[in-house]
């Protein structure tokens, strides 16, 4: 058997690094080297308890891909694959309102019912929080969730590549085309000539779209631009909290090297302009420094820019495409890229398999 996987980021690596796991079939990754790969630029939060996404399917599938993730570390680790970006650190929620913070804490309470790994729940009255995340205002107050981590998606692609050629997984590292035969399956246009596969799983971002014109396939999917300012202070930032204010879509996330991430621009309708602006950088500043002023004197080191694949609906497309006998879309994922990109690259890769999906697909059906 011969399975194909286009696209590196963290869903196709995934997909393929669980194929890889599976026997003596030929599994083959093939990636192009884009700017602005959502998963390159992306701080990811895990942390789906508290999301604002007020849709049952959504957090369906973002717990399990919360869930999803010890499993998966604990694989690459036994590998030896240690350097993987994530962390739990736990996640604030701010607010200078403490009724809404109480009313947060009773969701919460809801879902760790169901769901165990939810954590420790607890208010911290201002300025508390401070004692999590140094350089918060201290005005604010907290809501923290310690079953809540923290991923650099960079660190995690690169990790599962690599336990994919562990297990024997090939590489190739150019644009491919694709055709449709007369038997109605998807063949891949190489330089080295083209590539008959018992399964294909497209999982190519925000590129997704582009790469699947050619046979025919439309999906529902727009690029949204979306910009991240990289900070670094003087302190170890290894535990500090994801930190979400209630009043912003924005966020920080910090990592082990002493790097905070505020995040992050939501600029539907950038197509692929791969650019740093002068507002995107002001605004990602101005909302971060307002929830912590502390950080004013931090290193400005960097900014990366992704391009998300938005579905219209904040969910992912992911399943079989009708009229081919060997094609599987995964992408649409969105803001949610980190938090759920591993387990949609999982459920990919179990499709293409043909086995047992423990999650009803019907509402993430990829041509809806």
């Amino acid at each position: 058997m011969t399975y194909v996987v286009i696209g590196g980021g963290i869903v196709g690596a995934c997909a393929a690094y669980y194929l890889s796991q599976k026997g003596e079939q030929e599994v083959i990754l093939i990636d192009q080297a884009f700017e602005g790969k959502a998963t390159s630029a992306g701080a990811g939060i895990i942390c789906p308890w508290i999301s604002r996404v007020d849709d049952p399917d959504w957090f369906a599938i973002a717990s399990k891909g919360a869930l999803y993730y010890p499993e998966l570390i604990a694989s690459l680790e036994a590998d030896g694959n240690t350097e993987t970006g994530y962390g739990f650190t736990g996640a604030l929620a701010t607010s200078d309102d403490w009724e809404e913070l109480k009313e947060l804490k009773k969701k919460v309470e809801k879902h760790k019912e169901s769901y165990a790994a939810v954590g420790d729940i607890k208010l911290l009255e201002a300025p508390k929080a401070q004692d999590y995340f140094p350089g918060l205002d201290e005005n604010l107050h907290a809501l923290y969730i310690s079953g809540s981590a923290r991923l650099d998606g960079r660190l995690l692609a690169k990790a599962l590549v690599k336990g994919f050629k562990q297990n024997g997984g090939k590489v190739i590292e150019e644009k491919v085309s694709l055709i449709k035969d007369s038997d109605h399956r998807l063949i891949i246009e190489t330089s080295e000539g083209n590539i008959q596969a018992d399964q294909v799983i497209v999982a190519a971002g925000a590129w997704t779209g582009d790469l699947l014109k050619p046979v025919g396939v439309a999906i529902n999917q727009e690029v949204q631009r979306g910009q991240i300012v990289h900070l670094t202070v003087d302190e170890d930032t290894s535990n500090w909290p994801v930190v979400l204010p209630q009043d912003s879509s924005h966020y920080m996330v910090s990592f082990n090297d002493n790097r905070i991430a505020f995040g992050a621009t939501r600029e539907t309708g950038s197509g692929f302009d791969y650019r740093v602006t002068s507002g995107g950088v002001h605004e990602v500043l101005h909302e971060g420094l307002c929830v912590a002023p502390g950080l004013a004197d931090a290193t400005f080191k960097e900014v990366r820019v992704g391009f998300r694949p938005m579905s219209p609906d904040k969910n992912p497309l992911l399943g079989k495409v009708s009229g081919f006998e060997n094609l599987i879309i995964a992408t649409g994922l969105g803001a949610s890229g980190l938090t759920m990109g591993p387990y949609v690259g999982s459920l990919a890769a179990r499709l293409a398999l043909e086995e047992a999906i423990d999650l009803d697909l019907t509402p993430y059906d990829p041509l809806r």
